[in-house]
């Protein structure tokens, strides 16, 4: 299906995905066939900002390369995900822009060190196939609080104006010592009181997501806070214009501790009216040591 082009004037939606395991590039399942319903739904964007969870550094930064590589940021899995490849071109013009609507966030412009990787093309696989959308990515910097990246997220919203997709990737309840294998479409307790309460401030309020770190079971659905973090940038985009709520697209859990629940703003997708299964377990794979 092709997509529409974006109506002058309209502003481009935006997204975060709950990403989960990197086996989801290659499965048939609900949470990929929504994001395949997503980017048929979607206007064709100019390029596409990523920020994903696996890019965590100590610093602020966009890939500013023409010819980004597929990064296989983890290990343990099976051959077939490592042949993976999702060769879009770059945007380097992007991190000017990026740099100049978050001023005065010091932005720096990586040209050699990162890519894309898994947090990304696990989803744009689904997404955009055919990798022909230029996609640039946003680090994550650890050095900030919540508060720094909803602020960052609201200051992002004028690229929306000029045909940019933002997208956020993680999982809002990401716990991998918690997971359990034979729980492939289930949440414990804790991760549903987390991801219900974190979907009720997002749908009703959501610059108060960033308060979700006083929440009693925050310790548990966000030992880490990498994950968590991308939902502050779409939060932080939605509060920036009050019109704009944000619809679930789709919501689940997998393996007890992780939530896979993704929304967008500024647009309505189709609801997916095939049931293409749970997520499968995938096969081979270590539960612990490896980078979902």
């Amino acid at each position: 299906m092709a997509q529409a082009e974006r109506p002058p004037g309209q502003l481009m939606p935006a997204a975060f995905f709950g990403h989960g395991n990197p086996m989801n590039a290659l499965e048939v399942n609900r949470y990929t066939a929504a994001w395949r319903a997503f980017g048929q739904a979607v206007p064709r964007p100019r390029a596409i900002l990523v920020i994903s969870a696996h890019w965590y550094i100590n610093a602020t930064a966009v890939t500013a390369m023409p010819r980004p590589r597929t990064i296989h940021d983890f290990f343990g899995f099976p051959p077939a995900l490592f042949d993976v490849q999702y060769p879009a071109p770059g945007l380097p013009d992007l991190a000017d822009e990026v740099s100049d609507v978050v001023h005065p966030t010091w932005v720096g412009a990586d040209v050699d060190s990162w890519g894309i990787d898994h947090g990304t093309w696990s989803v744009l696989v689904h997404a955009f196939p055919d990798a022909s959308i230029p996609v640039v990515q946003l680090s994550i910097n650890a050095g900030k609080g919540l508060d720094h990246h909803l602020e960052l997220g609201r200051k992002l919203a004028p690229l929306r104006e000029r045909g940019v997709l933002v997208v956020a990737s993680g999982n809002v309840v990401h716990n991998l010592r918690g997971m359990d294998w034979e729980l492939t479409d289930d949440g414990f307790d804790w991760a549903r009181r987390f991801d219900q309460d974190a979907k009720e401030r997002m749908l009703t309020d959501p610059t108060e997501f960033a308060t979700l770190d006083a929440h009693p079971d925050y310790g548990d659905a966000v030992p880490t806070p990498d994950h968590f973090i991308p939902a502050l940038y779409l939060a932080g985009l939605a509060g920036a214009d009050d019109g704009d709520r944000p619809d679930v697209l789709v919501d689940g859990y997998a393996y007890g501790s992780l939530s896979m629940t993704a929304y967008t703003i500024g647009m309505h997708c189709p609801p997916v009216t095939a049931d293409d299964g749970a997520p499968r377990p995938p096969a081979d794979t270590p539960p612990d040591e490896s980078n979902i």
